[in-house]
């Protein structure tokens, strides 16, 4: 049970408007970049919200992965969207996957500021092993800061 979740809230996206009101659209460019990033697609379901005081609504879509999966909720009156990118690591390190994943969803959707986040879920050995204790102490979980501009800085 090991494995990294990512999460990202975006403020000011410069993508096409499409992108956060057609589920259509949306999930297309989910799918594309998840296979780019070498993750195995299983399931999907998109729903689009309805039109509220005269503007088209927001989107919210899932991704199922044989890895875990994608999450995604935008809210176009806002210009915001939000990302969550959990990928599991028991045959293989998916990292990198999940972190690719991320940053092509981000170059797709373009903020003006992003707040991302990263957490290393589950550990290679059980809770109060010695082996669980060694390894805290030579992989600390990372922690990170927002950068305007959309980056983090690692603190």
């Amino acid at each position: 049970m090991q494995g990294l979740h990512l999460t990202a809230d975006l403020h000011r996206c410069a993508c096409d408007e499409l992108l956060l009101t057609d589920a259509r659209a949306l999930a297309r460019v989910c799918r594309a970049r998840t296979l780019a990033a070498g993750l195995t697609l299983v399931a999907e379901k998109w729903h689009t919200f309805p039109d509220f005081g005269g503007r088209p609504g927001g989107v919210t879509g899932m991704l199922l992965l044989a890895e875990s999966h994608l999450a995604v909720h935008t809210w176009p009156e806002r210009r915001g969207v939000t990302l969550d990118v959990y990928v599991c690591n028991l045959r293989s390190d998916n990292s990198a996957r999940a972190e690719a994943l991320m940053q092509a969803l981000l170059d797709a959707l373009q903020p003006g500021e992003a707040q991302r986040q990263s957490l290393r879920r589950g550990a290679a050995h059980p809770p109060g092993t010695a082996s669980a204790e060694a390894e805290e102490c030579f992989h600390p979980q990372p922690r990170h800061a927002l950068v305007a501009g959309g980056g983090t800085l690692g603190i």
